[in-house]
């Protein structure tokens, strides 16, 4: 194909399809023709807010982040790939000399150029030009939208085995049901952790975690008309803990409690949560600022960690977990969308369900003039 058709967020809750220039390759570069792209929550943040924290669109930006696809062009100095191959997508290039990065934790690169992260367009178009080594082979096993699934399945792979050093005696539990918590639902699993428990409020999802990966769920209580946001989590911790039989120390205690939810009563119930000298991740994004219980952490020597996208070794680990058929990716595909219906593919994905009243987990968009059958 001549030309590159994208979906561009021209402003709030304003796109449209448009011809974009076909990038051209350097020497160390890939271009890949886009065959799936997920949906993400950032993506539809930008589409309704225009902004996240600092971030802000403030020119039209092409959307998508979470993609695979069949590289039709390479650079002269490329050696590891070819013409024709299926890769998955690595949407973010670094500057490869700053301190970060040369401490292998390119994730924090200052000058990175992250897909659909204003003022950088992303991959929901034809084409895509990268740096090879982020371009990663999949095995003849996988499918294309494995392939676009591997960059939700890194963050998740990133949070708990980089930051989390999860261990198989460990017991891991999970705010959030969603296609971030359920993956790292699935990471513990793939990694032998001894109990797995998931927290949602919604019902349906927890059904889905249990099924899933889960080995216990919890819906919390509801908040009382006047009770503050921190009384509330230090009574829903305990509340799960009496219902769970889950101690503040030893074997029975949580040893790493994981927030992707971002709500602040998650957090809250984190902290209270895990046990003495466990570890607390947040991965959600929420409130820029939160009120955190900071003597009942400091009081249970809890190591605090932030994680941030994905570093080094977590999509090659991702995509061998799923080869070696440790984590199973098709379950969280819920719905299909041709190109020409990515603004559907959004609108359900804000709304958490589709016209059927099916609920959506992750639903994925196929590249131009590819078919949805075309997994």
């Amino acid at each position: 194909m001549s030309d590159n058709k994208s979906f561009v967020l021209r402003g709030i809750q304003d796109t449209a399809f448009e011809p974009r220039p076909i990038p051209e390759v350097s020497r160390d570069d890939v271009l890949v023709e886009v065959k799936k792209t997920g949906i993400c929550g950032s993506d539809v943040h930008y589409l309704v807010e225009g902004r996240i924290a600092d971030f802000v669109v403030e020119k039209p930006m092409v959307l998508g982040h979470e993609s695979s696809g069949v590289i039709v062009k390479a650079g002269p100095d490329v050696k590891n790939l070819k013409v024709g191959q299926r890769v998955a997508m690595e949407p973010g290039q670094t500057c490869r000399i700053c301190i970060a990065c040369k401490a292998g934790s390119y994730e924090l690169c200052p000058n990175i150029i992250f897909a659909a992260t204003p003022p950088y367009d992303g991959t929901l178009g034809r084409y895509y030009r990268l740096p090879a080594d982020l371009a990663y082979p999949l095995p003849d096993s996988l499918s294309l939208e494995d392939g676009a699934m591997m960059e939700p399945l890194s963050v998740a792979v990133h949070a708990l085995v980089n930051i989390g050093k999860v261990r198989a005696n460990h017991t891991v539990a999970v705010f959030g049901a969603g296609p971030v918590g359920l993956l790292t639902l699935a990471v513990a699993k793939a990694f032998g952790a001894k109990r797995i428990i998931a927290i949602d409020i919604i019902q349906s999802r927890l059904e889905f975690a249990k099924k899933y990966a889960a080995t216990d769920i919890y819906l919390p209580s509801k908040k009382a008309q006047d009770e503050t946001n921190i009384a509330y989590s230090r009574r829903n911790a305990a509340e799960m803990k009496q219902k769970l039989g889950l101690a503040d120390r030893g074997d029975e205690g949580v040893d790493i409690v994981v927030d992707a939810s971002g709500a602040e009563v998650s957090i809250q119930t984190s902290i209270y949560l895990a046990k003495e000298g466990g570890t607390f991740i947040q991965v959600g994004m929420g409130k820029a600022e939160v009120t955190v219980p900071i003597t009942h952490l400091l009081a249970k020597q809890l190591t605090v960690k932030g994680s941030f996208r994905y570093g080094a070794g977590d999509y090659p680990l991702a995509i061998n977990l799923v080869s070696q058929g440790k984590i199973d990716l098709k379950p969280l595909v819920t719905h299909r969308f041709a190109f020409d219906d990515a603004i559907a593919a959004f609108e359900i994905t804000r709304s958490g369900k589709s016209s059927d009243g099916k609920g959506v987990i992750k639903a994925i968009i196929s590249g131009p003039d590819v078919s949805v059958n075309d997994l």
